[in-house]
């Protein structure tokens, strides 16, 4: 995380205006920046908002440090699938990769955002949620936050990383056509546990009209169907049918 050095610190809280967390508190004349609550997205660096330079980076210690910093910052670029910010372009070009195949849907909850970020006890929650609703999460070498699943299949996380906060994390899978309806009942009914926010994205293969049956369980549980979204129109090579 980055921290701020009391002995250059004028207090003039210029830096509070672009903490996406608001992880930057102001106490007596002097700023500083909450541990707890800090995502290391380091924008206060990257934008030196200070004029004093009196915000300073710390060593991230830890491989957790490391992995909430490049989740939160999406100029890193991650280790495991070696694309930068989140990684989630093997999903976005699935008409090439393949990753979601006939009969089944992908399944893609961004948890966080600006503003709210998320604890990765929340991350668990969905992740265990989805898991045994029917989701088959996505392994440690397409997704970054597999990395810290102790167990794939239940999507349980290492109890050492639950308390971390980070900006925004990916939860990627996919179900069968006819299993989605217990899955965004399973979403639905977690949503309402969590402290934080999420955003679900379904890949699916649609017809010439822009239509898959599984849609349909949209309107059944009450759920406004997307009215945009990303569509793969077929010029990439398919690797699997």
């Amino acid at each position: 995380m980055a921290k701020i050095n009391a002995d250059k610190c004028i207090g003039c809280k210029i830096c509070q205006k672009y903490c996406t967390v608001d992880a930057i508190k102001h106490e007596g004349s002097k700023c500083y920046i909450s541990e707890d609550e800090c995502v290391d997205c380091y924008v206060c660096l990257r934008q030196k908002v200070c004029p004093k330079d009196a915000i300073e980076p710390t060593e991230l210690d830890t491989f957790y440090k490391q992995f909430m910093h490049m989740m939160s910052d999406p100029v890193e670029n991650h280790g495991v699938t070696g694309v930068t910010g989140r990684g989630t372009e093997e999903v976005k070009t699935n008409d090439v990769s393949g990753r979601v195949r006939k009969g089944r849907v992908g399944i893609c909850i961004d948890m966080g955002r600006p503003g709210a970020g998320a604890r990765m006890y929340d991350v668990e929650k969905v992740a265990m949620a989805c898991a045994a609703a029917g989701v088959e999460l996505e392994d440690k070498n397409t997704t970054p936050l597999a990395a810290l699943m102790t167990d794939i299949s239940t999507g349980k996380l290492e109890e050492d990383v639950l308390n971390y906060r980070l900006l925004s994390v990916i939860v990627e899978g996919n179900c069968s056509e006819e299993g989605l309806p217990k899955v965004l009942a399973a979403l639905k009914k977690v949503s309402g546990e969590i402290e934080t926010v999420f955003s679900l994205g379904l890949i699916m293969r649609v017809d010439e009209n822009g239509y898959n049956p599984a849609l349909k369980c949209l309107d059944d549980l009450g759920i406004p169907q997307p009215h945009r979204g990303k569509i793969n129109v077929g010029l990439g090579k398919p690797l699997i049918d």
